[in-house]
Formats: structure tokens, C-alpha cells, sequence
């Protein structure tokens, strides 16, 4: 399954209702991402630009997308930022084909 890493916010609303009512969001993260037939690999609260990190495995983009929708849809969080990952064995199977075909490729511009 592809592996998506998501970074974002807490909103102003988010932060007051947990500072009132301190909850762990990996639990509602994990079982959101199971009922997407995904996976919930990691989640973390991140210091610097961004509130959170979560690493998740989803069946496919489409997938994704609907995790992203709900969660956005929610109103507790913004910014939200996804990354797809590959591991460096699929790296290398990507290298390897680009090899095949680079020499029948000419960039923009080149004679």
C-alpha cells in the first residue's frame, strides 16, 4: 500500500478544546484511516511550522483523498500538507526504468 506523510495544524478552536479537554487524536486518527482501508503507521505532535505528523499507508490516492476531505471537513484542522513516500527499493525499480527509456528522451530545449 503507498505511504503518505501528512503534516498540519491545529486550529485556534482545536487547541482551546483540548487544552480544556486534553484527548490523544491518534486513536480517532487510526481507527479514520482504518475505515479508509488504510493503515495508521506513526503520530506524532511536531515542534516548529507544524502542529502534528502523521505517516499512514492508504490503498490509493483516492483513498487519501476521502482521509484528507473528513479530516479537513472537521474544522480542527488547516494547512494540511501530504507527501506520498516510497521506499528505496521502489526508488530503485523507478531509476532502473528511467535508465531504459532517458536515452530515447530529449529535454526541452536540447538538440
Amino acid at each position: 500500500m503507498p505511504i503518505f506523510i501528512t503534516q498540519g495544524r491545529y486550529t485556534q478552536s482545536a487547541m482551546k478544546g483540548m487544552v480544556g479537554k486534553p484527548e490523544d487524536r491518534a486513536e480517532p486518527t487510526r481507527q479514520l484511516f482504518e475505515r479508509a482501508g488504510g493503515r495508521l503507521l506513526s503520530y506524532y505532535i511536531t515542534f516548529g511550522e507544524y502542529d502534528f505528523l502523521v505517516i499512514a499507508e492508504a490503498p490509493n490516492e483516492t483513498a487519501m483523498l476521502g482521509v484528507l476531505a473528513t479530516v479537513g471537513a472537521g474544522g480542527g484542522v488547516s494547512d494540511l500538507k501530504t507527501t506520498l513516500a516510497v521506499t528505496s527499493a521502489q526508488a530503485k525499480e523507478a531509476f532502473a526504468a528511467a535508465g531504459k527509456s532517458a536515452s530515447k528522451f530529449r529535454s526541452a530545449g536540447q538538440s
